[in-house]
């Protein structure tokens, strides 16, 4: 599967040029067999480096950067590699996933939890 099209590259990019402003998540990866969630939202200018919010399954969400050479090089069982969850759109900014995610010890889409999140931050927790 091809992670990123042309598209997602450019509003990453984009996304990256503007460093203050909490995006929106462009492009959600997972691991179709186990633990590992990435909700990306930038990509620095070098096309590899990543920015988002992972989950690798031990409980504790964290924002970070992350390569997509290494993402894409991942082998897993059954032939099987990281994917791009085509249907993802984000609704959010990153901090309500994240806090959302802290929250519950994961990266959840839940409409409840992220409003919840939302407003959490608005009364600054």
């Amino acid at each position: 599967m091809i992670l990123l099209t042309d598209d997602l590259r450019d509003r990453l990019l984009a996304n990256g040029r503007q460093r203050d402003v909490d995006h929106v998540p462009v492009v959600k990866f997972s691991n179709p067999v186990g633990a590992g969630t990435w909700l990306i939202s930038e990509m620095e200018p070098d096309g590899d480096m990543l920015f988002g919010l992972a989950d690798l399954g031990f409980g504790c969400p964290e924002l970070g950067s992350c390569s997509l050479a290494e993402l894409s090089l991942v082998r897993l069982p059954f032939g099987l590699g990281i994917e791009r969850d085509v249907l993802f759109e984000g609704s959010y900014p990153l901090s309500v996933y994240t806090e959302a995610a802290l929250q519950a010890g994961s990266i959840v889409e839940s409409e409840r939890l992220l409003k919840v999140a939302a407003a959490s931050l608005r009364r600054g927790r």
